[in-house]
Order: C-alpha cells, then sequence, then structure tokens
C-alpha cells in the first residue's frame, strides 16, 4: 500500500486505484527486474507528499524529474541527501539566497528537508528515473499523477506560492488559478541558463513578502 501523509489522502487517495498509476507500478517493477537502477529508493519516491502536508502547504518549488546520479535524489526537488556533493543548480539557489538575504549558505549541505518541514512542497513533474539516464521516465505516466496535484491545490486552497523556474515548469503555469495564488517564473538556475535572470529574480524575498501579508510566516530559507 501507497504510504503518504494522510492530508493528501481525500484528493488523491483514488489516483492509486486509476489504470495509469497501476501501470506506472508494473513498468517500475519490472526495470528493477530486470536490474536496472531506479532513482529515488521505492520508499522516497513519494517523499514530497510525506514531507509536507496538503492542509499546511504555503509554497510549491516545481523540479523536472529526479537527480540521476548515485545517492542524489530521494523525492525532493533540488534536493539531495547531506553527504552528496551540492549540485550546480541548487548551488546556484544557495547563491542567489545569499545574494537576496545577505545570509551565508552552507554550500556542503543540499538537504532542504527543513524547507519542507515549513510547509514548502519540493515537487518534481516526474517521480522517477534510470541511473545516468535523465528524463528516462518522462513517458510513463508520472505527469498526469503530478499535474493533479497541481490542479488540486490550485483549486482547493488559496494565496499558495508557486516558483516555476525553467521553461517545462512554467509550462505548468495554466493549471494554476493566478485569481487565488502567487505564481513567479524565472530561468532555470542550472549553470546553462541562470545568467538569463534566475540571479536576481527576487523570488524568495517576493515568496516571503506575499506570505507575510497573507498573515502566513515567511520561510526561513
Amino acid at each position: 500500500m501507497i504510504q503518504i501523509e494522510k492530508s493528501w489522502l481525500k484528493y488523491l487517495g483514488l489516483e492509486f486505484e486509476k489504470q495509469y498509476m497501476k501501470d506506472i507500478k508494473k513498468f517500475l517493477k519490472n526495470e528493477i527486474q530486470s536490474w536496472k537502477i531506479i532513482y529515488p529508493h521505492p520508499k522516497d519516491i513519494f517523499n514530497a507528499l510525506n514531507s509536507c502536508s496538503f492542509d499546511d502547504t504555503k509554497v510549491v518549488i516545481l523540479g523536472q524529474d529526479p537527480y540521476h546520479g548515485p545517492w542524489q535524489a530521494h523525492g525532493l526537488s533540488f534536493s539531495v541527501q547531506q553527504w552528496v556533493k551540492v549540485p550546480p543548480s541548487l548551488q546556484n539557489i544557495y547563491k542567489e539566497l545569499e545574494d537576496e538575504f545577505g545570509i551565508r549558505k552552507d554550500f556542503s549541505n543540499g538537504n532542504l528537508e527543513a524547507w519542507a518541514q515549513q510547509w514548502v512542497l519540493l515537487l518534481n513533474s516526474v517521480l522517477t528515473v534510470e541511473a545516468g539516464s535523465p528524463a528516462s521516465h518522462s513517458k510513463i505516466g508520472w505527469q498526469q499523477f503530478t499535474d493533479t496535484i497541481i490542479e488540486t491545490l490550485s483549486r482547493e486552497k488559496s494565496w499558495l506560492v508557486f516558483l516555476l523556474w525553467g521553461a517545462y515548469a512554467i509550462g505548468k503555469k495554466d493549471l494554476i488559478d493566478p485569481q487565488k495564488h502567487l505564481i513567479l517564473t524565472s530561468p532555470h538556475p542550472s549553470p546553462f541558463s541562470v545568467h538569463k535572470w534566475f540571479f536576481w529574480n527576487m523570488h524568495f524575498l517576493e515568496c516571503n513578502e506575499y506570505l507575510q501579508e497573507q498573515n502566513k510566516k515567511e520561510i526561513i530559507w
């Protein structure tokens, strides 16, 4: 049985009974039986939903698919385990945080669980990947599930902040009601696009200002 934080079950429980989710499960089982390495570990596939409840979600940071290197992915977008080298995209996110807040980030620690504990949903659009093969699971059906998550959050909640970085994430913009939520878009923080105005996009400050306006506690980034 799939384990996710209980407040999500009201909205997502039936998704697991649909054929596309059964197909995903069958695909992953066959891949593992064929000795292919899949990231993240099965226990962490739904880590974003276990780490941040539906009821408490305040911010959504949308990624594309998990890191495909050894030990990197653990089910939270842009995050890696504490003992893993911080990937370039996350290093650039940290640089932006330093510039916006005048703080020093620990570039040796890429674990973002502390954000999830403040109700930042770190959601990848695709929840699994084959080792060494980026976007390898982009066509197995995960987007139907994660699009449902985005649409449900938009419909059922108000005053959320959605951080959409890069063309792929921005493509999800139409799933979100701009009358109810703050949508912030910019280029992706990867080294290939970070200088196209990801730096100095001021998203983290703007996010916290919006949360304060809604009488919500700001995020300690």
